[in-house]
C-alpha cells in the first residue's frame, strides 16, 4: 500500500474559472481588472487573462486585500512574456521539490515511532506524529500571494477541457496544468491539522489491532494455532486464511475460525480484552474468554464500536473541509474528481462490470471442484490458483529464511532481487541505492520521497524470529511502489509531474512485483496451465476487492445521507451494505450462504478513507500493463511507463499500452482461461 503524505500531489481537476457563491471580489472588479490587463499586454493574451483573473478572484478573501489591491496584484504579477513564464514555471518546480520534499522527510521522521516496529509506543508518540508544521503550508502560500501568482498565470482546467485537449499537451503544458491545479483548494491550516490528527489516530488504532493466534481455541478447548503468530487485522488474518489453502481439507475448521474472528470484528462483538493481548484465550465461535483455562466472564465486554467511531471522525473532519471546497463539495468529489481524475460513476461502473460478468460463476465452479466442497464466504480469498498454493507456509518460510531471514538481509539483496525480476545491473543498483527498508508496525506500506536528495522507504512487518513469507510477500508489493516512486521522481523532467496519475497506478506497479515473489525465491511455476491459472487468480482477486471497494463507496454515500449518525448506527449500516453487496454479487455466484458481512473487514475503511477503490482499479491497470511484459523487457518497460509521470489516467494508459482503462481484457482472458482448463479435463 502506498501512503499519501502531502496535499500537493493530490491533483485538482475542476477549474477555478467558474464563479462560486460568496466570492469577495465582485464581477465588476473582475471585468475592470481584465480590461486593464488586456490594455497593458494586448488582446493576444485575452484568454489567459480572463482565466487567470477569475481563478484568483474565486479564492481571494477580504483579508487578502480590497478590490483595488486585488487589481493592483493582478496588474503586477501577470506574466505576458513567454520566457519569463517559463522561468516562473522553473521557479515553482524547484519550490515544490524543496517544500514538499522536506515535508515528506520531516513527516516520516515524526511518524517513526507510530509507523515502525522499533519498540513500545508511549502516549507522546501519537502527539508528535500528529504534529505537521506543513499543514499550514498551503494557507501560507495564499497569505504570501505565491499561490495567487500560480493561479493568475497557469490554468486549472475543467475535466472536459483536459479530456478534449489532453492527447495534444506537451510535457511543459502538463506541468503548467498541474501547477495551476495545485492551489485549487484553500483549506485553513487548523482544519488540515484536524485531518492529520484524525488520520494519525486511525492509523495507530489499526496498526496496533493485533490478534494472537496462539490464544484462539475451539469450543472443545483445542488450540488450533498453539504457536501461532500475532496477526494485524485485517491483513494478517486474511493472509493466514490464504496460507491454509495448501491443505484445504485439514485446515477448513481453522479457516472458518478465522472467518468468525473477522465477523466478530466487523460487528464489534469481539471482546476488548483479546485485542492486542496474549494474556487470555478466546473462543470466537462462542465468543467466550478464558484465563488460566477458566472462563473469565468479566473479560467478555465487547469493543464499543471504536472501529466505527474512527470512521465517523474521518467523516466529520471531511464535512468541515467541504465548507472550504465549493468546487469539490463532498469528500467523494475530492477523491474521485480531484485525486483520481476518474469520475465516481465511472469507477462504480467498472466495479460492477467485473462483479456482474457471468465468468465469475464459472470461476467459482472451478474453485468448488478444486476444493471438493461447497464454497464458504472466506473463499473470496481462494489462493489455490497461485503456484504458492502447492507449498505449505512452513516451506515458504524456509525458502525466505534461506535468502534473507532479516530485514537487513532483504535490503542487501535488493540489487539481486531487481535483476531476477529483469532489471539491468546498472538500473538495479540505481534503484537499490535510493530505497530504504524499515520494519513496519502495521502490515506494511511504502513512503516515497519528494526531493531527489531523499530516498523512498519500503516498510514490511518482520516477526521476532526473522522475515517470514508473509513479510516477504508484502515487501515485494512495497518494492513495486518504491521502484515506481524512484523512477517517477529521479527520472522525471518536471517535479510538478512526479508520480503517476493516481494511487491505483502505483498499486498496479506493486501488484506486478508482488505476483513475481516466487520467481525471486526460485519457485516459479512452469506448468502448462500456468498462464490460465495466473489469469484466474488475478480475476478472482479483482472480483473480491471490487465488492469491498463498493462497500466503502456506499458507506460514504450513506454517511452524507445520515450526517448525525452514531457509531452504532454506522456499524449497522455498514453491516447491512456489506450484506446487500454479498447477496447480490457473491452468494448467488459462489452458491454459498447469504448475509455474510465479510466484505466490511478491510482496515482501510477505518484508517485510509476511500482508498479501497484504488485496489480493483490497480488490478485492472496491472492486467492491461502485464499483457505487454515479459522477463526480457520487464525492467525497461516499467521504467518507460513510470517516467510518463502524473498526467491524466487515460493519457497515461494510452502511452503505456495503447488503450484506455478497461476491465474487458481481464474478463476476456478469464473466459478463455476457464475454457482452456475445462477442455484440458476432457
Amino acid at each position: 500500500m502506498k501512503k499519501a503524505s502531502f496535499v500537493f500531489f493530490l491533483v485538482a481537476k475542476i477549474s477555478l474559472a467558474h464563479q462560486v457563491d460568496s466570492m469577495f471580489i465582485g464581477e465588476e472588479t473582475i471585468q475592470k481588472t481584465v480590461a486593464s490587463l488586456i490594455q497593458k499586454h494586448g488582446v493576444m493574451h485575452t484568454e489567459r487573462i480572463q482565466r487567470g483573473v477569475r481563478q484568483v478572484a474565486t479564492l481571494w478573501r477580504e483579508e487578502d486585500g480590497n478590490a483595488a489591491e486585488f487589481e493592483k496584484f493582478c496588474l503586477s504579477y501577470f506574466i505576458a512574456d513567454a520566457d519569463q513564464l517559463d522561468l516562473a514555471l522553473q521557479r515553482f518546480d524547484r519550490m515544490f521539490e524543496a517544500l514538499y520534499g522536506h515535508e515528506i522527510a520531516l513527516t516520516r521522521t515524526l511518524r517513526e515511532p507510530i509507523d515502525l516496529d522499533t519498540g513500545e509506543n508511549i502516549p507522546l508518540d501519537l502527539l508528535i506524529a500528529s504534529l505537521n508544521p506543513f499543514d499550514h503550508a498551503q494557507e501560507d502560500a495564499f497569505k504570501s500571494k505565491v499561490a495567487f501568482v500560480a493561479l493568475l498565470n497557469f490554468p486549472a482546467y475543467l475535466p472536459k477541457e483536459i479530456e478534449e485537449k489532453a492527447k495534444g499537451f506537451s510535457r511543459k503544458e502538463w506541468a503548467e496544468i498541474r501547477l495551476g491545479q495545485a492551489y485549487a483548494l484553500r483549506i485553513p491550516g487548523e482544519v488540515k491539522q484536524k485531518e492529520t490528527r484524525v488520520a494519525i489516530e486511525a492509523e495507530n488504532y489499526v496498526s496496533n489491532y493485533n490478534i494472537y493466534l496462539s490464544g484462539l481455541r475451539f469450543p472443545s478447548g483445542e488450540k488450533p494455532f498453539p504457536s501461532g503468530p500475532k496477526l494485524v487485522s485485517h491483513w494478517g488474518l486474511r493472509d493466514h486464511i490464504k496460507a491454509l489453502y495448501h491443505d484445504p481439507r485439514k485446515n477448513l475448521d481453522r479457516q472458518l475460525l478465522l472467518q468468525k474472528v473477522m465477523e466478530r470484528i466487523i460487528r464489534q462483538e469481539i471482546p476488548q480484552s483479546v485485542i492486542n493481548s496474549e494474556e487470555v484465550e478466546w473462543d470466537p465461535l462462542s465468543n467466550q474468554v478464558f484465563r488460566d483455562g477458566k472462563r473469565a466472564r468479566e473479560l467478555e465486554s465487547r469493543e464499543m464500536d471504536t472501529r466505527y467511531q474512527h470512521i465517523l471522525s474521518w467523516f466529520r473532519v471531511e464535512r468541515e473541509i467541504d465548507s472550504y471546497a465549493p468546487l469539490y463539495p463532498t469528500y467523494m468529489s475530492r477523491q474521485f474528481d480531484r485525486v483520481r481524475e476518474i469520475p465516481e460513476e465511472k469507477v462504480e461502473a467498472l466495479l460492477r462490470a467485473v462483479l456482474e460478468d457471468p465468468v465469475g460463476k464459472e470461476v467459482a465452479g472451478l474453485i468448488r471442484e478444486r476444493l471438493r466442497r461447497s464454497l464458504k464466504p472466506f473463499d473470496i480469498w481462494y489462493d489455490g490458483f497461485k503456484a504458492r498454493g502447492r507449498y505449505g507456509e512452513e516451506v515458504l518460510n524456509q525458502e525466505v529464511a534461506k535468502r534473507f531471514s532479516t530485514l537487513a538481509g532483504f535490503r542487501d539483496a535488493l540489487p539481486d532481487i531487481l535483476m531476477r525480476l529483469g532489471f539491468s545491473e546498472d538500473t538495479a543498483r540505481f534503484l537499490a541505492e535510493r530505497i530504504e527498508v524499515d520494519p513496519a508496525r502495521g502490515a506494511g506500506h511504502a513512503m516515497g520521497a519528494g526531493m531527489r536528495t531523499d530516498k523512498a522507504h519500503l516498510r514490511t512487518r518482520v516477526p521476532k524470529g526473522g522475515m517470514d513469507y508473509k513479510g516477504f510477500n508484502i515487501a515485494m508489493h512495497e518494492l513495486g511502489h518504491t521502484v515506481e516512486q524512484t523512477f517517477s521522481l529521479y527520472k522525471i523532467d518536471y517535479i510538478l509531474l512526479s508520480g503517476v496519475p493516481n494511487t491505483a497506478f502505483t498499486e498496479a506497479m506493486a501488484f506486478l512485483f508482488q505476483e513475481r515473489d516466487l520467481e525471486v525465491l526460485g519457485l516459479a511455476d512452469d506448468g502448462e496451465d500456468r498462464e490460465a491459472l495466473r489469469v484466474l487468480d488475478k480475476f478472482w482477486m479483482t472480483r473480491e476487492i471490487a465488492g469491498v471497494a463498493l462497500v466503502d463507496m456506499l458507506m460514504w454515500r450513506w454517511l452524507y445521507e445520515h450526517e448525525d449518525a452514531t457509531a452504532e448506527e454506522l456499524r449497522d449500516a455498514v453491516v447491512g451494505i456489506a450484506k446487500d453487496i454479498w447477496n447480490t454479487y457473491y452468494a448467488p455466484v459462489m452458491n454459498t450462504e447469504r448475509d455474510s458481512p465479510l466484505l466490511a473487514i478491510y482496515s482501510h475503511m477505518v484508517a485510509y478513507a476511500l482508498y479501497l477503490p484504488d485496489y480493483p482499479l490497480g488490478h485492472i491497470i496491472e492486467f492491461q500493463i502485464g499483457q505487454n511484459l515479459n522477463k526480457e523487457n520487464f525492467g525497461k518497460e516499467i521504467e518507460r511507463m513510470c517516467v510518463q509521470g502524473r498526467i491524466m489516467p487515460e493519457v497515461w494508459m494510452l502511452g503505456a499500452v495503447g488503450q484506455g482503462l478497461s476491465p474487458e481484457p481481464m474478463l476476456e482472458a478469464a473466459r478463455q482461461a476457464v475454457k482452456l482448463l475445462k477442455e484440458g479435463k476432457r
